[in-house]
């Protein structure tokens, strides 16, 4: 392969990619995500030690070592539209010469595990409860512009959810890492992720701005291929997954439920269902 040019790979003056600001030493082979900037402190502050903090816009990173295990946690903001400059540049980082600007002939395939808060989409998924995403459906249009492949099983599931929603455009499906969630969810809520572009309108919500379908929300909750069911929805997950075997990494997302959508409740005590699931996770990887 070519040289990528450097309007496609961008470098920083001190050998950092463009956005990240991170050298490919700055990180490790097991990656845990969060959303939220100041999350990345609730992770790390459960470290050992703490060898490098590295801040730039929305994408804060610290590396460091849990019981003797080498982590690094990075906050992403939110929307995929985030994930897609996360994923190429983590990916960059290990799979790229950035000397030569080619990619490495051996490929490093990093464990990537999202933590982060999600609303339930059925009443029998209470608030504090833990899900694992077994499948991340998303309804952005990221992959409009890469080259995703999908089972006919995937196929199903996107094409009848374009029916019931009435969209022109077709949803996307893909599945976690078989290997990470029986490594670190094997008793967590089985989950189907719904990955909306946005907070109010594309979850049901409704302000001063409208929602064009208002039986949005039911449509979600009563959405179902076979016995695949919509459990929760947030804003980065398919996103994730679909970059992932794009690329070739090994995904999860772990969701802590803080709203139940249908019984319109919120978690009082959000930040502790957070941080039960955070625990969790550094104490399985």
């Amino acid at each position: 392969m070519a040289a990528i040019p450097e309007s496609e790979l961008i470098i920083n003056k001190n050998g950092t990619v463009y956005h990240l600001n991170l050298l490919p030493e700055h990180i490790s082979d097991t990656i845990i995500t969060v959303g939220d900037p100041d999350r990345v402190a609730m992770v790390s502050r459960y470290f050992d030690e703490i060898e490098i903090e590295v801040a730039k816009r929305e994408f804060i990173t610290h590396t460091g070592y849990y019981k003797g295990k080498r982590l690094t946690v990075i906050s992403t903001g939110m929307g995929t539209d985030n994930i897609d400059i996360l994923m190429n540049e983590l990916d960059a980082l290990v799979n790229i010469d950035f000397q030569s600007r080619e990619p490495n002939e051996e490929k490093i395939k990093l464990k990537i595990v999202r933590v982060g808060t999600s609303g339930s989409l059925q009443e029998s998924i209470p608030l504090g409860s833990h899900v694992a995403s077994h499948y991340g459906v998303g309804l952005d249009s990221l992959m409009e512009f890469y080259p995703l492949e999908q089972t006919a099983d995937e196929q199903s599931i996107t094409n009848t959810l374009k029916e019931q929603l009435g969209v022109s455009f077709t949803p996307y499906c893909v599945p976690g890492s078989k290997m990470l969630i029986d490594k670190l969810a094997f008793d967590m809520i089985p989950g189907n992720t719904l990955t909306c572009p946005g907070f109010y309108a594309p979850q049901g919500r409704v302000l001063r701005g409208g929602l064009r379908n208002q039986n949005l929300l039911q449509v979600y909750q009563d959405f179902k291929v076979c016995d695949f069911q919509l459990t929760n929805f947030e804003m980065e997950t398919a996103g994730y997954y679909a970059m992932g075997r794009l690329l070739g990494h090994e995904m999860l997302s772990l969701n802590a439920i803080v709203a139940n959508r249908i019984t319109q409740e919120f978690a009082k005590n959000a930040e502790e269902v957070v941080d039960s699931l955070i625990r969790k996770t550094l104490d399985r990887i």
